[in-house]
């Protein structure tokens, strides 16, 4: 991140923003932060992230930016130094997601044919612990606002599925190669995704789906950014007040609704060496990318089981003291991509990436999430998501991937995609 941006970065104009403490907003509606998000034409316009109703949402666009290529990152990182330098901050909450704060979202790939979106939402909406804060952006200081919950969004209607780049069929072929190619010693590990395309009669409100999934997932981060959206349980990222910590999840089983069943499952899953070997790929993937920028770092050396309410996955969270003063942007660049989405050794499973998957991620697997003026910030992994075709408000693509291992079985990898698709599609349909 220390490098200079290759891209023009715009110079912002100056602005006012100004966080003020407010009282609940919301008068007590289940659907919390979501259901202060305003109807919108453009389904590209809300931001979320928010876990077990706390959070952030925003609306409008005080700034904005766009990048692309290997820089996205570095032209981020600076435009974000750019717009805090000439932004007058009037902040009286003092907390990590008060004062000034932007969202971003990144391609998977610097070839890539979509952009790096960032934005500085005209007004934004936080709420952590028992405090809730409003702060607007603006040319200049605007009085104090009184969100309160809009009109409830209205499901898709007529909602159907089709295969995107390949069908499954043709999917579990590349997976069956992608284990060829890893038993003849030429990776050890490679993460396939596969897509779908989604249509409906008519619009898809980004609030309907935002708010299904945060009911259904309660403990994963649900995102949205420029039309981005959707629910990870993983956190690439966050630093609190020189506090790192980042969770990988990489090892996954399907849940089957009976809770005797499952915990045999998540036993069996403790236990397999497949899966395992998955996820010390993974943990140590984000152990050494961590480690020149943090000290008194603690990597636990067995992962416990997460249980989401359609799968289970190992997962271990590792954690830091930042070293140097990095920002969550520059941690998130230097943790993209970790093998658990990308695959071991890197280079290698980005080029199988690009040979087999069919199809371009766009921002699907990459960081998603926001930071501060401060350099605070969390950034999630794009998964369990979909993103609006350019220019539609009723059509998206839909994605899951599974992290591909000698030991992997490719029908059963079919099996675990569709398990991962599952949160999406449910959510797209209304149930």
């Amino acid at each position: 991140m220390s490098a200079m941006p290759t891209q023009p970065v715009p110079t912002p104009a100056a602005l006012v923003a100004r966080t003020v403490e407010i009282a609940d907003p919301t008068g007590g509606h289940p659907a919390g932060l979501l259901a202060l998000l305003p109807p919108s034409s453009d389904p590209t316009e809300p931001c979320s992230w928010v876990r077990r109703g706390e959070g952030l949402v925003g609306w409008g666009a005080a700034a904005s930016l766009h990048a692309r290529g290997a820089d996205r990152f570095a032209d981020a990182d600076a435009w974000w130094r750019h717009t805090v330098e000439a932004t007058v901050v009037r902040d009286e909450v003092g907390m990590p997601g008060s004062g000034l704060v932007c969202f971003g979202s990144l391609p998977f790939a610097p070839d890539s044919a979509d952009q790096a979106a960032f934005v500085v939402p005209h007004v934004t909406v936080g709420h952590r612990g028992k405090r809730w804060w409003v702060t607007t952006v603006g040319p200049d200081e605007i009085g104090a606002l009184a969100p309160h919950p809009t009109t409830a969004p209205e499901p898709p209607a007529d909602v159907t599925f089709a295969d995107g780049a390949l069908s499954p069929a043709a999917w579990e072929t590349r997976v069956a190669e992608a284990v060829h190619r890893i038993t003849a010693g030429e990776l050890d590990k490679v993460v396939l995704a596969r897509d779908l395309l989604v249509s409906a009669d008519g619009p898809i409100d980004p609030r309907w789906v935002l708010q299904a999934l945060a009911e259904r997932y309660p403990s994963t981060w649900v995102f949205a950014v420029e039309g981005m959206l959707g629910a990870t349980p993983e956190l690439l990222v966050r630093r609190e007040r020189g506090l790192v910590t980042s969770r990988i999840l990489a090892g996954t089983i399907r849940r089957t609704g009976d809770d005797a069943k499952d915990l045999s499952l998540a036993a069996s899953l403790a236990r397999s060496s497949k899966d395992l070997e998955e996820h010390e790929y993974a943990v140590r993937s984000v152990a050494d990318s961590l480690a020149p920028h943090c000290f008194s770092m603690n990597v636990p050396d067995a992962p416990f089981v997460l249980h989401l309410p359609n799968v289970m996955h190992l997962a271990t969270d590792v954690t830091g003291v930042a070293s140097d003063g990095v920002s969550s942007l520059a941690l998130a660049a230097a943790l993209h991509p970790s093998a658990a989405v990308g695959g071991t050794p890197t280079s290698d499973a980005l080029a199988v990436i690009a040979e087999l998957e069919g199809m371009d991620r766009g921002r699907y697997a990459g960081p998603i999430g926001w930071m501060d003026a401060s350099g605070d910030g969390e950034w999630g992994i794009a998964l369990r998501s979909g993103c609006y075709l350019p220019g539609r408000r009723d059509q998206l693509r839909i994605f899951a991937g599974c992290g591909i291992v000698a030991g992997s079985d490719p029908e059963a990898e079919v099996a675990e995609s569709d398990a991962k698709l599952v949160p999406m599609r449910d959510a797209l349909s209304g149930r």
